[in-house]
């Protein structure tokens, strides 16, 4: 790796108290990893290329695979309607809400967590103790009562309870629980044998613990209290960033998926403000008419994450037991190999 590569990536690092993993991959070779900070900040232990860590909802595109597995067994599609598929009802749901709608954020459902009039997702859980917050059923008291906030395919509005509503399709139509399904049928296959959704009462070792600075009075805590016990359809998984690049393998090899749908959760499917392009569970650039990126991002208290396939070969992930830091370190790469 370049000097210049080095010296932009580390000086960001400094700036921003990264602490994580970096991991890089120029076709097909890794030309830089490196870990930096503390999984446990108390006893001191280390991050290390092998920690895992929360992605927040950087693992809704699983969700999405995990449809994507249900469409390949021709159990549904993607035009199937939510009432045809889900034996829950919502009072006030439009009839013409369909898996597409809810994969590319289009249904128009309410949310629980409106992330364009919300900034602070541990406000959640004051009222609502979220060491109860182990299923997705758990979900539905927050928005299922609720009104619709536009017509299906009207616009692209980021929603969270949508994909609590697809992790619950799963559910009832391969007949198990969510994480088992996604963590057999997505994380096995492609290899990621460190990656799972873990309850925070009950990390296994090497995972990293996530972390809130608080600058003004130069403390700081964990986030344990701060995000819903254990993860599911529209957020909370853990993975190594190496089982990251597994899963990019197996997703553009069409080992987890046919090309079929697997050119469905690439291509574009809605377009939002500000030339922003999303797939299936997935954000896409383009320019000149072409793509030039997939990735996915996570933000929680204490986590943030990016990670991104490029048309020209490089792909990236950082990973970070921090609320910040993420985003600065993939721009740095960015404007060297990009």
């Amino acid at each position: 790796m370049t000097k210049e590569f080095v010296r932009k990536v580390y000086d960001v690092v400094s700036e921003v108290d990264f602490s994580g993993v970096i991991l890089v991959r120029n076709n097909g070779e890794i030309v830089h990893e490196s870990a930096h900070g503390f999984a446990n900040r108390s006893d001191k232990v280390k991050n290390t290329i092998h920690t895992r860590f929360g992605i927040a909802s950087g693992c809704k595109l699983f969700t999405a695979a995990g449809i994507g597995i249900l469409v390949d067994e021709g159990k549904i599609s993607f035009g199937t309607r939510l009432k045809d598929c889900l034996d829950i009802h919502f009072p006030h749901f439009s009839e013409a809400v369909t898996i597409h709608h809810l994969l590319s954020h289009t249904s128009g459902i309410p949310d629980y967590f409106d992330e364009s009039v919300m900034d602070d997702f541990a406000e959640l859980w004051e009222e609502r103790p979220m060491y109860r917050m182990r299923d997705l059923k758990d979900f539905l008291p927050m928005f299922e009562n609720r009104e619709m906030i536009f017509q299906p395919g009207e616009k692209f509005h980021y929603n969270n309870a949508g994909f609590i509503v697809l992790g619950l399709i799963i559910e009832q139509v391969s007949g198990r629980n969510f994480t088992d399904f996604i963590e057999s049928k997505v994380f096995s296959k492609a290899g990621m044998n460190d990656s799972g959704y873990f309850s925070l009462d009950q990390l296994p070792a090497h995972t990293a613990t996530g972390y809130m600075d608080d600058e003004e009075s130069g403390t700081w805590k964990s986030n344990i209290y701060s995000i819903p016990i254990k993860g599911g359809a529209d957020g909370g998984a853990f993975i190594t960033a190496s089982d990251m690049l597994l899963f990019w393998e197996a997703l553009f090899g069409e080992r987890l998926l046919s090309k079929r749908t697997t050119e469905n959760l690439l291509s574009i499917q809605a377009e939002g403000d500000e030339d922003e392009f999303y797939g299936y569970g997935i954000w896409i650039d383009k320019q000149d008419g072409e793509i030039t990126k997939h990735h996915v991002m996570g933000y929680d208290p204490g986590v943030s994450y990016h990670s991104a396939v490029y048309a020209n070969g490089l792909e990236v992930v950082v990973i970070s037991n921090k609320s910040t830091g993420a985003y600065p370190i993939l721009l740095a790469i960015e404007e060297v190999l990009t």
